[in-house]
């Protein structure tokens, strides 16, 4: 117990950093346990309990549902969802959120709701990317509508299972799916305010600024045969182009195929044009060269941006002109131009084309290597902020990969660590993640929190201390009201989940309360309810539950965080929950 309170108070803090204060929890428990070993035990027993979270399902878990969630981000699989959801944004911020919080609620009261935070985590983070509510502000509360939304149902979480089979063991008679479902869903009505409009408000925005402004690039947008501008007059279509594309010259009438536009505007912006449109702003037998180039080779196709030095060869020649793409097999998506002197003109060809001059930043595509090779080769600079693009012909088979693990896992046909496991090893081998860059998709601050996290959890349950605190429990409750017995085991189960498992909490608490049900003359079916939702209310700390952890390093968050967010939530649904329980049990 003074491990568990010294390592909480240490996070609280915020001195040191996560990944020491894990380190040294379980460096403490290790030594700790050789000198003074757990009765019946060794002193070397004591190693295999401290380091047991490295290869704990737990651990794995978490790390396949990672691998899995950067496959859905390097493939763009959840682009359709995320330009939907930012639509909603656009149109409120506080709407968005709303929709996001009732969506996460609703598809985690029949999924298991690690797969329903794995799979809109990535949403929320390219949200976040595009311009909506930083992913600080939306993950945690997002988190909460998930976990509250599994406690509605007996299959919403494997930590309900768990309660309800030790009940049903403790000779109680079985609950349905929706046995308890009421009750939760009017303490959600109460908990959805606090989720959506306080909830943001506590938490920090963990955007960095900029300190310049988005670099806009001149280009020529070749319409394509499909287009939606086809036949359309420009006016006509613009409210469905990002707000911050210009068009130069418009043309006149109605729109031909395979007209060429001059446009500028961000890449992002760039790029949603070329996706609205179906047109491109490079020659297509470049862009096929280059796909053909990163099929052949197994590299990304990355974008860069790259600034013409004063010996350069391309400076005074046109895009069309430089050989660019003849030479090197990398196209040139578009040209920015630095804020000009007054009086100063951009110079173009007699075909309209910009000429390229010293400082002018390149927008550049092609394979990592042939990127190189152009830029020693004619004299640029390369800027920070390569960016490789998503693997679009492998969208489909990622989503199907990911959604045959959560289907799998939601019916009960493989546990959580075995199908994401699978669906892990399927992204490896069909390519949607790389065995290179599998660094990208872990956080070596969640791996050691876990393993710190578990090895405290088995400490608590295997030294009696979860037992002891029962005990001492069960004997100061039996003068006090239905309402505070059922608040104060909620309070104690909660206790436990937080700083040790759902699991140890479902094992300790369930027959700590089916025997106070007894002992107090009690029924015993509130109590074991009560046990289930203080298993469920894992808010306050990042240990507390798996999906606390995948959220961690997205959102950029410290333990503080949850303990400011997750300290009220919790008070919130003890206090909704046990009145909730006490009025329709009659108590």
């Amino acid at each position: 117990m003074l491990v568990t309170v010294a390592m909480f108070v240490a996070f609280a803090r915020g001195r040191m950093s996560t990944e020491i204060i894990s380190l040294l929890t379980i460096a403490v428990i290790a030594v700790g346990l050789y000198f003074f070993p757990l009765e019946g035990n060794g002193p070397t027993d004591g190693l295999q309990l401290a380091f047991s979270g490295f290869g704990h399902y737990a651990l794995i878990t978490i790390c396949a549902l990672m691998v899995m969630g950067r496959g859905l981000v390097t493939t763009g699989a959840l682009e359709p969802a995320a330009r939907f959801l930012e639509r909603v944004f656009k149109i409120n911020l506080q709407l968005g959120l709303l929709i996001s919080l009732l969506i996460a609620f609703g598809l985690s009261m029949a999924v298991n709701d690690t797969p329903v935070l794995v799979l809109l985590l990535p949403i929320f983070v390219s949200l976040a990317a595009r311009g909506a509510m930083p992913a600080s502000k939306t993950l945690i509360p997002l988190n909460a509508a998930v976990l509250i939304g599994g406690m509605a149902t007996t299959i919403g979480t494997s930590t309900n299972i768990l309660v309800v089979s030790i009940a049903r063991d403790l000779g109680m008679p079985p609950m349905g799916v929706f046995h308890y479902t009421p009750i939760v869903l009017v303490a959600a009505l109460v908990a959805l305010p606090y989720l959506w409009l306080v909830m943001p408000r506590l938490l920090g925005d963990n955007r960095t600024e900029d300190n310049h402004a988005a670099r806009r690039f001149q280009t020529r947008l070749r319409v394509g045969d499909d287009s939606a501008l086809n036949g359309q007059v420009l006016a006509s279509i613009m409210p469905k182009l990002p707000a911050d594309l210009e068009f130069h010259d418009a043309p006149q009438g109605p729109i031909q195929p395979q007209q060429r536009l001059s446009v500028s505007g961000t890449h992002e912006a760039l790029e949603e044009a070329m996706r609205t449109l179906k047109g491109e702003v490079a020659p297509d037998w470049v862009l096929d060269r280059i796909r053909r180039s990163s099929s052949a080779s197994g590299e990304d196709i990355a974008v860069v941006e790259m600034t013409v030095t004063a010996d350069s060869r391309l400076i005074n020649r046109t895009l069309p002109t430089s050989g660019i793409a003849d030479l090197y097999g990398v196209a040139v998506l578009g040209i920015h131009r630095p804020q000009r002197l007054v009086g100063e003109r951009d110079r173009y060809n007699e075909g309209g084309d910009l000429r390229i001059e010293e400082g002018d930043v390149l927008l550049v595509m092609g394979i990592p290597q042939d990127l190189t090779n152009f830029a020693r080769a004619d004299s640029l600079l390369t800027l920070e902020g390569m960016r490789e693009l998503p693997r679009r012909s492998k969208a489909v088979l990622a989503g199907g990969i990911m959604l045959g693990s959560v289907g799998l896992a939601s019916i009960g046909l493989l546990p959580i660590a075995i199908s994401a496991l699978a669906g892990a090893i399927l992204m490896f081998v069909t390519g949607c993640v790389k065995f290179d860059r599998v660094g990208r998709a872990l956080s070596a601050q969640v791996i050691v929190l876990v393993a710190a996290s578990i090895a405290i959890g088995r400490i608590i349950l295997e030294s009696g201390a979860a037992a002891w605190l029962g005990e001492l429990m069960a004997s100061g409750l039996q003068f006090l009201p239905p309402a505070v017995v059922l608040a104060a085991i909620m309070l104690f189960v909660t206790l436990l989940t937080n700083f040790a498992s759902n699991a140890t909490a479902a094992t300790v608490g369930t027959p700590i309360a089916f025997n106070i049900a007894h002992q107090l003359g009690l029924p015993p079916e509130p109590l074991i309810l009560a046990v289930l939702f203080g298993c469920n209310l894992c808010y306050a700390t990042p240990i507390a539950y798996q999906t606390n952890m995948l959220i961690m390093s997205e959102g950029g968050y410290e333990f503080k965080d949850y303990i400011r967010t997750g300290v009220p939530l919790v008070l919130l649904m003890v206090t909704t929950l046990s009145i909730l329980l006490v009025t329709t049990y009659g108590m």
